[in-house]
C-alpha cells in the first residue's frame, strides 16, 4: 500500500514546478501582449528651444530624470514624506515590507511601461518606484487636508514651489504607472482625515490645472488611464471624440477673421472640456482658455503624450491645430478677446497666436478631431453663398424685366406722342 503512494508523491513533486513555470511562463506573456509603452520619452523634434517645458525644476519621479544633480535638493522631501506616510500606524516594518513584496510582483509590468533599457538594478527600481509613489500619494493627501501639513513644510511655504510641483507632475518624461499608485494607496496607512479615493485625491491636485467645467471633468475620472498625465488627457478628451482610421481629408484653410467675413459669427460658451468646440446655425461656439503660464507645459506635454503614440485619441494635438488655423494673426487674436473667448495673463509681451504657432511646430496630425467640423462651417460657407447669388440672380431678373418694362413703356409713350403729333399736323393742315 505504501508504494501507490509514494508513487503518487513522487509524480506531484515533478508536476508542479512544471505547472508554476508554465504558468508564471503564460503570465508573462499575457502581460506582453497586452502591455504597452505608456511612459515614453519626448520626441526629439519637439524639443527646439522648450526644454524647459519639458524637464522637471523641482523633483524627479521615475527614471528618466533621476540623479540630476539639479533635482537632488527634492530627495530628502522625498524620504520625510515615505516616512510620514508610512508612519501613520506603529507596524511601519511590516508596511514596508508588504510594499516591497508588492511592487517586486508589478516590477516587470512596470519596467514595459516605460521606453528603453532604465539601467537600473531590481532592487534600485523597486525602491524608486516605492519613494516616488509614496511621496506622491502623501503629497496628495496634504494638499487634500491643511491640518495633515507641518507648519514649517517648506513645499507649502515657500511661495511658488506647490505651483512648480504641479507642473513637474504633468511631464511626460516624469511620470510613475498608476497601477503602482493604485496598489501602493490599498497598502499604506491613509489618514482618518482623508475620505477621498485616489483619483479623487489626484484630482484635486491637479484641478486648477485642468481647463473646463471641474464637476464633468471628475466624472471622467477612470481606471484605465496609465499615468497622471494620461488621467488628465482622459478628463480633456471629447465626450464624443471617436478615432478615425484615415488620415484627415479636410482641414481650415480660412482664419477667424475670413471666416466672420463670411458670415460665420463667434461666441464664448461655458462648456465642459476646453476642447468642446461645436458649429451650430452659423455660430462657432469656442470655449474660454485663459493663457498663463502653466498652459503651455500642460499642452506641450499632452501633444507629446500624443505625438509619442502613447495614446490613440489625438484630440489636444486636433485642438491646438484648430486654435492656431482660427488665430492665425493679431486681427484674429483681438478677435478672440473681443469676443472674450481668449484671456492672456502672461506677463509677457507673449502673443497666443505665437504659443499656438509654436505648439504645431513639427507635430504631426494623423487624425484631426475637428474634420466634420469644418465640413460643417464651409457647408454653411456654400450654402450661404448660394442663397446669395440665388438671391443675386433674382434681383438681377427682376431688374432686367423692371428694365425691359421701362423701355416698352418709353417706347409707347414715344409712340403715342408721335401718333398725337400727326394727328395735331393733319388737324392743322386740313383747317388752312
Amino acid at each position: 500500500m505504501q508504494a501507490p503512494s509514494v508513487a503518487r508523491d513522487h509524480v506531484s513533486v515533478h508536476i508542479h514546478p512544471v505547472e508554476d513555470e508554465l504558468v508564471s511562463s503564460i503570465q508573462e506573456k499575457m502581460e506582453g501582449a497586452s502591455s504597452s509603452i505608456d511612459i515614453c520619452r519626448v520626441p526629439e523634434r519637439l524639443h527646439g528651444q522648450n526644454r524647459g517645458h519639458y524637464f522637471p525644476e523641482l523633483v524627479s519621479v521615475g527614471p528618466y530624470h533621476r540623479g540630476e544633480s539639479t533635482l537632488k535638493d527634492m530627495e530628502n522631501h522625498k524620504w520625510r514624506y515615505l516616512f510620514t506616510l508610512l508612519n501613520r500606524k506603529p507596524d511601519i516594518g511590516l508596511t514596508l515590507d508588504k510594499c516591497v513584496k508588492s511592487l517586486r510582483e508589478l516590477e516587470n509590468r512596470a519596467r514595459r511601461s516605460y521606453e528603453g533599457d532604465l539601467g537600473l538594478c531590481s532592487n534600485d527600481f523597486i525602491e524608486m518606484m516605492l519613494v516616488d509613489g509614496c511621496f506622491i500619494l502623501e503629497l496628495f493627501i496634504k494638499c487634500s487636508n491643511r491640518r495633515l501639513r507641518r507648519r514649517n513644510d517648506p513645499l507649502f511655504c515657500t511661495p511658488g514651489k506647490l505651483y512648480n510641483l504641479r507642473c513637474d507632475l504633468v511631464l511626460l518624461e516624469n511620470q510613475i504607472p498608476l497601477f503602482i499608485l493604485q496598489r501602493l494607496f490599498q497598502i499604506v496607512p491613509i489618514p482618518k482625515q482623508c475620505t477621498h479615493s485616489l483619483f479623487d485625491l489626484a484630482f484635486r491636485f491637479f484641478k486648477s490645472f485642468i481647463p473646463g467645467e471641474p464637476e464633468y471633468l471628475q466624472e471622467k475620472l477612470n481606471e484605465e488611464a496609465h499615468h497622471l498625465l494620461d488621467l488628465i488627457h482622459n478628463c480633456l478628451t471629447p465626450a464624443n471624440y471617436t478615432k478615425k482610421d484615415e488620415p484627415a481629408r479636410k482641414v481650415l484653410n480660412q482664419c477667424a477673421v475670413e471666416l466672420q467675413a463670411a458670415g460665420i459669427k463667434f461666441k464664448r460658451s461655458v462648456t465642459r472640456s476646453v476642447l468642446d468646440v461645436e458649429f451650430s446655425k452659423g455660430v462657432l461656439h469656442v470655449p474660454a482658455l485663459r493663457i498663463n503660464q502653466r498652459t503651455e507645459t500642460l499642452f506641450r506635454n499632452l501633444i507629446a503624450l500624443e505625438q509619442g503614440r502613447c495614446v490613440d485619441a489625438q484630440c489636444v494635438t486636433s485642438y491646438a491645430y484648430l486654435i492656431h488655423k482660427l488665430m492665425s494673426s493679431e486681427k484674429d487674436e483681438k478677435l478672440f478677446r473681443k469676443r472674450h473667448i481668449v484671456s492672456n495673463y502672461l506677463n509677457n509681451d507673449t502673443k497666443v497666436v505665437k504659443l499656438f504657432g509654436d505648439l504645431c511646430k513639427d507635430v504631426s496630425l494623423e487624425d484631426f478631431h475637428y474634420e466634420e467640423l469644418c465640413v460643417q462651417m464651409n457647408d454653411y460657407i456654400n450654402r450661404k453663398n448660394r442663397r446669395t447669388l440665388q438671391r443675386d440672380q433674382k434681383t438681377d431678373q427682376q431688374a432686367s424685366k423692371l428694365r425691359t418694362l421701362v423701355v416698352v413703356a418709353i417706347i409707347i409713350l414715344i409712340m403715342v406722342f408721335i401718333g398725337t403729333l400727326f394727328s395735331a399736323l393733319s388737324f392743322i393742315f386740313h383747317h388752312n
